[in-house]
């Protein structure tokens, strides 16, 4: 019986051929099951004899399907390698191509207009004290801005002033309102002359097609001594016209207020129509967009990080990077920019290899 198996697993053509000797030796109603199952039923000296010679049997079947099983697989892996054959000169399936965000895009434009002004970029934290987003910047406690309805506050900031232990200088209380805060945090830590942009995200409730609840900002800050508005004017032109890549930008500056600035000053962009669209540039504007709030940094903020008043004068400038996308790029509503949408992402964003560079244009 063994060799008779043997020689049949042996001359098996195929794995289908090597199946059926297994089902017919091994399967359930195979020979040598039915001979196992006979053990059952001898007496022990008959199962003495019979029992090693059965099983003897069964390994000698199941070692030579194993093997004769691995030599049918080696074999038809030698033919599928000599019949199959790979063209290496055809072009192979392009994957899917990234994006760059349009606010990634922005960020890297800004950081290289100011560079070459001369400003170096800064950071800072984005859960922030009540002194460094308010105190600091000579916002009062009874400021709309410093209301529950306007600032995301934390709920450890929260008990602290309930409990009666919060250090508004330590204690990190909110999600910062603007990028501000890095602005105080530079000049605690750095000696002037000061030249820094602050870009990041910031956290305001509100939201509609122009305003979310999570939106970037970018500020800017130069620290220097004899710092007049007419370098603050100057930076800003120098800045916008970059930007949007037109020598014919019109700015107008007019009178405002903000806490942390004294005086301070809207810079409004003239903009001109263009088959019912504002397209920012234009000699003689049709109209005028606000585009962000500047001024002279305010005494008490100089004096709140520690520089000498008559030594020191800065300015300060802030604008929505956002904003500014939409404005470029000709986008109207603010909230597709965190939905994710990939036909949206695929319309609007940036190849990878679209890296700013003033030689080249920012908006290349």
């Amino acid at each position: 019986m063994r060799e008779h198996m043997l020689a049949a697993i042996a001359a098996a053509s195929g794995l289908d051929a090597l199946e059926a000797c297994r089902v017919e030796a091994l399967g359930k109603q195979g020979t040598i099951t039915a001979l196992l199952k006979t053990l059952g039923k001898m007496t022990p000296d008959e199962r003495l004899v019979q029992g090693p010679m059965i099983q003897g049997l069964r390994e000698a079947v199941a070692n030579g399907i194993a093997e004769r099983k691995a030599t049918l697989e080696r074999a038809a892996l030698d033919a599928r390698l000599a019949s199959e054959t790979l063209d290496m000169t055809l072009p192979a399936d392009a994957p899917m191509p990234g994006t760059i965000h349009p606010v990634s895009q922005v960020m890297d434009e800004l950081a290289e207009i100011f560079a070459d002004l001369g400003f170096a970029v800064a950071t800072g934290p984005e859960i922030e004290t009540d002194w460094h987003n308010f105190s600091a910047l000579n916002i009062p406690e009874t400021h709309p801005a410093r209301a529950m309805h306007d600032t995301f506050y934390l709920q450890q900031g929260i008990d602290a002033k309930a409990a009666g232990t919060a250090d508004e200088k330590t204690t990190f209380s909110l999600l910062r309102t603007h990028t501000s805060p890095v602005q105080i945090r530079t000049m605690l830590s750095q000696k002037p002359p000061i030249r820094i942009i602050a870009p990041g995200r910031t956290y305001r409730s509100d939201s509609d097609a122009t305003h979310t609840p999570m939106f970037h900002q970018v500020e800017g800050l130069v620290i220097d001594k004899g710092i007049t508005l007419g370098h603050l004017k100057w930076t800003l032109e120098t800045f916008v016209k970059a930007f949007f890549e037109r020598d014919d930008i019109v700015l107008r500056m007019r009178p405002s207020y903000f806490p942390f600035t004294e005086p301070s000053v809207e810079i409004d962009v003239g903009y001109t129509l263009v088959k019912g669209k504002r397209v920012v540039g234009g000699a003689e504007p049709d109209g005028w967009l606000e585009i962000l709030g500047s001024g002279m940094v305010h005494r008490k903020v100089i004096e709140a990080c520690g520089l000498d008043l008559d030594e020191w004068q800065g300015f300060a400038f802030g604008c929505g990077i956002d904003r500014l996308a939409m404005l470029k790029y000709g986008m109207d509503d603010l909230r597709p920019f965190f939905d994710g949408d990939i036909r949206w992402l695929k319309h609007y964003g940036f190849s990878s290899l679209d890296v700013p560079t003033l030689s080249a244009g920012v908006g290349a």
